[in-house]
């Protein structure tokens, strides 16, 4: 049986704060991760991040298990 997991990430977003300055803007994204352990879903989210090319600062917020028992696609 699979298990799923939610991670939650923080995006530090640069947005123009008026004046000429910058202002960073944190946004939290939720992820649904299938994994056996927490650990492995939160490595997965990392290398999601990684290999997405683009350049965010961010940090793994939370996981926790889901209470989902399946996905249907």
């Amino acid at each position: 049986m699979a298990k799923y997991f939610e991670v939650q990430v923080t995006v530090h977003h640069e947005v123009d704060g008026g004046k000429g300055g910058v202002k960073i803007k944190k946004i939290k994204e939720n992820y649904l991760v299938d994994a056996m352990t927490v650990t492995e879903a939160e490595a997965r989210v990392v290398k999601q991040f990684e290999d997405s090319g683009v350049q965010l600062e961010y940090e793994v917020t939370g996981a926790k298990e889901s209470k989902i028992l399946q996905v249907i696609d």
